[in-house]
């Protein structure tokens, strides 16, 4: 008899293991995981060492010029990423504490630049020569007034914006006069005259007691702004002599890269009987300026050091780390790092 075995599919049969995959035991029964080589890092370092060591054998000098031009790679990429790290536009903050800014809500800076110190004894007398220390060049009568349109200037563009911070700025820079700073006097002044009043400005009007000559009276005001709100200014003001305005919004203004059209200046007139040689000075330290924007070299750098009898230590740039590069920048081309107040 016949018998014929039928399939459930005519297609190929599947592929039967009599064992499962990996390992077996057959005494047991019982599979076996399979075991993966290990990667030992140890014999892996000593595997690449030996192929070096045998490399250096053949090749010495091909292997130093290999290395040297690795190092010297790295060693650019570190550069030029601390460079961009440098130059990033982060504020950052004096400590941990947010409130430490007791002028955050200032935007704008108003600052009037000191020219004299304020030597009596007494607040009476604050029109008259005999009460401010005077250079030879400044005895002219009338002169002490001028000081004091200043310092009722700044007050009253500060008066009319509620935005603005009003900063005196000027250094203990006369040895006979004591250890008095310009700025100390301008505001002392301001207080004995009841603010011209606008007693309302009082509360946000503060000093910057280090400046030398008037590059640094910008710069570190700018620095002062911001130790005191946590930011930079968004317009500044600048108030002095009329004579002086280009060397300030034309050079100085220039040497620290702020925008034009958010700097502005008020000036005043000298006293009738200085114009001459006011006009006449200026012109000289005009060039000098042109010469040595920042003031660094030469006898800009002279007059500094002989406008500092105490020898003051300078904070700066403590408060205001985003322009350090700024502050130790010596040279005559505009200086070519990150500046918050350009971006």
């Amino acid at each position: 008899m016949k018998i014929n075995y039928t399939f459930a599919s005519t297609s190929s049969p599947k592929s039967f293991q009599a064992y499962r995959r990996g390992d077996f035991d057959l005494e047991s029964g019982i599979a076996k995981k399979s075991r993966k080589p290990k990667n030992n890092p140890f014999r892996m370092l000593k595997a690449i060492g030996n192929r070096i060591h045998h490399y250096y054998k053949l090749h010495p000098v091909m292997l130093f010029l290999i290395c040297l031009s690795i190092g010297v790679t790295v060693f650019i990429i570190l550069s030029i990423n601390e460079g961009r790290f440098a130059m990033m536009p982060v504020y950052r903050k004096l400590d941990g504490n947010s409130d430490s800014y007791p002028f955050a809500s200032f935007r704008n800076l108003v600052m009037v630049a000191g020219h004299s110190i304020y030597t009596s004894s007494s607040c009476e007398k604050v029109d008259k020569e005999d009460s401010w220390y005077l250079e030879s060049y400044q005895k002219h009568p009338g002169q002490a007034a001028t000081f004091v349109m200043h310092i009722q200037k700044g007050i009253e563009i500060a008066a009319n914006d509620d935005d603005a911070l009003l900063l005196f700025s000027g250094g203990e820079t006369r040895k006979d006069a004591g250890p008095r700073s310009e700025a100390q006097s301008y505001w002392t002044v301001a207080e004995s005259k009841q603010w011209f009043g606008k007693r309302d400005v009082r509360g946000r009007a503060l000093t910057e007691e280090h400046a030398r000559d008037s590059f640094e009276n910008l710069l570190f005001s700018l620095c002062r702004f911001r130790e005191l709100t946590g930011t930079y200014p968004h317009n500044i003001t600048v108030v002095g002599y009329d004579f002086k305005e280009e060397r300030f919004v034309g050079l100085h203004r220039s040497a620290i890269g702020f925008p034009e059209s958010r700097f502005f200046y008020s000036g005043t007139p000298s006293s009738p009987n200085s114009k001459e040689a006011a006009f006449k000075g200026e012109a000289l330290v005009r060039t000098q300026f042109q010469e040595d924007p920042y003031g660094c070299l030469g006898s800009l750098h002279r007059k500094k050091l002989k406008r500092d009898p105490f020898h003051r230590s300078i904070p700066y740039p403590n408060g205001c780390p985003e322009i350090e590069g700024l502050f130790r920048y010596c040279g005559t081309a505009p200086y070519p790092g990150f500046l918050p107040w350009a971006q």
